[in-house]
């Protein structure tokens, strides 16, 4: 995990008192570059609607696509596909914590 993101990531918790979420982290990597939720969604190839989707909570993105938004914005894949794996287990009711290393 990226000493930024895991930075970040316990800020947020700390402020928050509960686990990130996929969403926040993506909106929280969009405030932190300074960009619009447009520029975001353009970068990504998805709509700024599914882009909030996904910031709001309201879409869960796939392992695949975590992986694939880490690479096109420059952050580690390891935490975005940690983070979009915890999201599926926790609303599957599963309170787990998801460590990734590469193979």
């Amino acid at each position: 995990m990226s000493t930024k993101i895991k930075d970040a990531e316990k800020i947020l918790q700390k402020i928050r008192g509960r686990p990130l979420t996929f969403g926040q982290l993506i909106h929280s990597v969009r405030l932190c570059d300074e960009i619009t939720q447009i520029e975001l969604a353009d970068k990504l190839k998805i709509s700024r609607a599914h882009l909030c989707d996904i910031e709001k909570g309201r879409r869960l993105v796939s392992a695949q696509r975590a992986a694939q938004f880490a690479k096109v914005l420059g952050y580690s894949i390891e935490s975005f596909v940690a983070q979009a794996l915890e999201d599926q287990l926790r609303q599957m009711g599963l309170a787990l914590k998801i460590t990734i290393e590469a193979a």
